[in-house]
């Protein structure tokens, strides 16, 4: 039954070890719990609610990825994506978050038609790799600026526009919970944001700064504040074309990235470098962010956690199907999740974003266009807060200057197109103010 459900393989896969899998994979992304409400409640929506949407689009993403794909790959809500949906399109742009969540069911539409046309992959293939890597590096620096506006570390400031925050005991408690994270990674101990963010809670909680929760275990609180809230038709509008493209791109590098990497640990990969079920695999992240939408949150993407259930010996669907189980578990401890402040959740942020940071390495340093592109992508993601606006640059000057330089020939088709959008999207942003 196993074999048939799961694709489990009893000659060379053990049940043991796609348990202890599934666990190590549930208790490395779980932070997304915690992180996830607190950002998309800065676009305005219920906290709680926003809980269980969470829980849920992680637990239906993952269940298509052991029912129906059958290998150890989680989803969830992504990092970088809720950042998109909360800081550049509700307070950035202005819109309501439940036309935001229609621009993230639309952009779900796209992705899905992408996948069954084969486009997705060839669009990936036509980007650089000077640009590809840039994306996460840049999120990644917008991500930490976040958290460390969330813990005071970095604040306002009319003379210098950010300052260094006064002392405070956020600022304390997030500089411990960064201190506790990275030695935690350091020593390679599974699931150290997590224990990152409760250590910082705790710590919150026996200096009196944060109270008890009432009761360790709760029934799951409704999702009915943001479930089928969004607004498709307003989100069908020219304005919005730009987000939607921008959605679209980032959860492309995002879950391409992630599904290779994770193929290659779990011998997905064919001798010709094929990635077995790459279709199956693209085609669920895009329906899990139909439902994500439709739920109550942001773009639900495959998670490169999911490598740490892989290197516990996860091979089949069962690891997955038992990282959805727990996913739907930790629901009825939202009193705890609901007592953590938002600046114990902060050093989460930094500490994904140095993760997302890793990717500067591999970027390619050895034409001036690759150079200005990457730069200006990574750079003005967190200065422009905004990470429409740090693609966009990025692709526009890679394009320009690659031009430029008579190498018109080694710009694909398909950047042509993207540029264009990239110029669209631009005037589009800049015709707002």
């Amino acid at each position: 039954m196993l074999t048939r459900l799961f694709g489990f393989n009893p000659k060379t896969h053990s049940v043991g070890k796609e348990i202890t899998a599934g666990i190590t994979t549930f208790l490395t992304m779980s932070y997304i719990l915690f992180v996830n409400p607190m950002i998309l409640n800065s676009a305005g929506m219920d906290f709680n609610a926003v809980i269980t949407a969470t829980a849920l689009a992680a637990c239906f993403g993952t269940l298509l990825m052991a029912f129906w794909v059958k290998v150890p790959l989680a989803m969830a809500p992504g990092m970088g994506l809720n950042a998109f949906f909360a800081y550049t399109l509700v307070i950035g742009e202005g819109i309501t978050w439940e036309t935001a969540m229609g621009v993230v069911f639309i952009s779900g539409l796209v992705f899905l038609l992408l996948t069954w046309l084969g486009i997705r992959e060839k669009i990936v293939n036509a980007i650089p790799l000077s640009l590809r890597l840039s994306i996460p590096a840049g999120i990644g620096l917008f991500i930490t600026l976040i958290g460390f506006q969330n813990m005071d570390l970095v604040v306002m400031d009319d003379a210098t526009m950010i300052a260094l925050g006064e002392h405070s005991a956020p600022l304390v408690f997030g500089l411990f919970g960064i201190l506790l994270i990275v030695i935690l990674e350091a020593r390679k101990v599974r699931g150290s944001i997590l224990l990152g963010i409760l250590g910082t809670a705790l710590m919150a909680l026996l200096f009196g700064h944060i109270s008890a929760p009432d009761s360790l275990f709760s029934v799951p609180p409704s999702p009915a504040p943001v479930a089928f809230q969004l607004d498709i038709l307003a989100a069908l509008q020219w304005g919005l074309i730009g987000a939607i493209f921008s959605i679209m791109f980032e959860d492309l590098f995002d879950s391409v990235g992630t599904l290779v990497a994770c193929s290659y640990e779990a011998g997905l990969v064919e001798k010709d470098g094929t990635i077995k079920k790459i279709d199956k695999m693209l085609g669920a992240d895009a329906v899990a962010t139909l439902f994500g939408s439709l739920a109550g949150t942001s773009t639900t993407t495959t998670y490169i956690e999911s490598a740490s259930g892989i290197e516990e010996g996860g091979r089949s669907g069962l690891t997955a199907f038992v990282t959805a189980i727990l996913f739907l578990a930790a629901l009825f401890f939202t009193p705890i999740i609901s007592a953590v402040p938002s600046y114990a959740t902060a050093p989460a942020l930094v500490a994904v974003g140095i993760f997302m940071f890793k990717s500067i390495t591999r970027i390619p340093m050895d034409s001036w266009p690759d150079i200005v592109a990457a730069f200006l992508t990574i750079v003005l993601m967190p200065l422009t807060y905004s990470i429409s606006l740090g693609l966009t640059f990025g692709f526009l000057f890679w394009t320009l200057l690659t031009a430029v330089s008579g190498k018109v020939k080694k710009i694909h088709p398909v950047m042509w197109i993207v540029a264009v959008l990239s110029a669209l999207n631009l005037w589009i942003t800049a015709a707002a103010f």
